[in-house]
């Protein structure tokens, strides 16, 4: 079985018999395959090296050390319900990321905790993605406003956020496209929601919520800049996260854009879902036991 970038970064430290120029070569190679970036990687492997001329590190501690350093780049962040009105969280992301599937394990966790929750499908240039929506709704037992394919997103919202008031609901969790016939399309779609959203919902109870894979890599990184730059992001929902996923490119987000993780999807039922906990991730990309 092939080894977690953890395991690998854990073994090239147990394995070394001294921190010469080989050993940082092969730290800055392994945190590069990481998806940390190769700006980051030299930049980690040299603090390191500096490091290592000023006193002796056991491979714990040396791990460690690397932990302290990473940790500044990682925060989490948990949106806020407030119970007594109406709060909306726009679910953005590409097609293929789990985007549906994570509104709906969201509802769920939503629902579980008490709170009432209406789906907005929103999604009308994807033909399948609303009745993809319907039948996750009727799963976890809650309410869904949607049109036919093809009608405007943005009366989707409006119509979803009308309802939700005189029904006097708590949560709204928004589908978006992912995928349009250009980017320039999409993001222009996306920021008309996002007017729509602001008008009607004050900013202390409307959060956007990017869902990225984590075995994606750079390519992440690259959909991070593209929707923060559109309509600005709150946090990201992680999803197919677990052991074998390398994660590294959340440092490069969270030091470059300094935008935050919420929740981590790590499998296929409604169940898989949690809070994003820094120290068990970092712990994870690390290879700390």
């Amino acid at each position: 079985m092939k080894k977690s970038f953890g395991n690998r970064l854990a073994a090239l430290f147990k394995s070394k018999k001294q921190y010469d120029d080989s050993f940082f070569e092969n730290l800055e190679d392994l945190l590069i395959e990481g998806d940390l970036g190769a700006v980051e990687a030299l930049h980690i492997s040299e603090k390191f090296q500096n490091l290592c001329k000023k006193r002796r590190f056991t491979d714990i501690e040396a791990l460690n050390t690397l932990k302290v350093e990473l940790s500044q780049y990682v925060k989490s962040y948990y949106p806020v319900i407030d119970k007594n009105t109406l709060n909306i969280i726009l679910v953005l992301g590409v097609n293929g990321v789990g985007k549906t599937t994570s509104i709906a394990k969201l509802a769920s966790m939503y629902l579980a905790e008490g709170y009432s929750v209406v789906m907005s499908a929103a999604d009308t240039f994807r033909a399948a993605a609303s009745d993809q929506l319907q039948l996750h709704a009727d799963r976890v037992g809650c309410r869904i406003v949607k049109q036919n394919p093809g009608s405007d997103p943005g009366s989707v919202i409006y119509d979803t956020i009308t309802s939700a008031l005189a029904k006097k609901e708590q949560l709204i969790l928004a589908d978006t496209a992912g995928r349009m016939h250009t980017k320039e399309n999409l993001l222009k779609e996306l920021q008309k929601i996002d007017k729509i959203i602001s008008n009607r919902i004050p900013a202390a109870n409307y959060t956007k919520i990017l869902v990225i894979d984590s075995t994606t890599g750079q390519n992440g990184v690259r959909q991070v800049e593209m929707f923060n730059s559109a309509i600005g992001v709150d946090a990201i929902l992680l999803t197919k996260y677990d052991s074998a996923s390398k994660g590294g490119s959340i440092i490069q987000i969270g030091k470059n854009l300094h935008i935050p993780i919420s929740f981590i999807g790590t499998g296929e039922t409604y169940k898989d879902i949690s809070i994003f906990n820094k120290d068990e991730f970092l712990n994870t990309l690390l290879g700390i036991e």
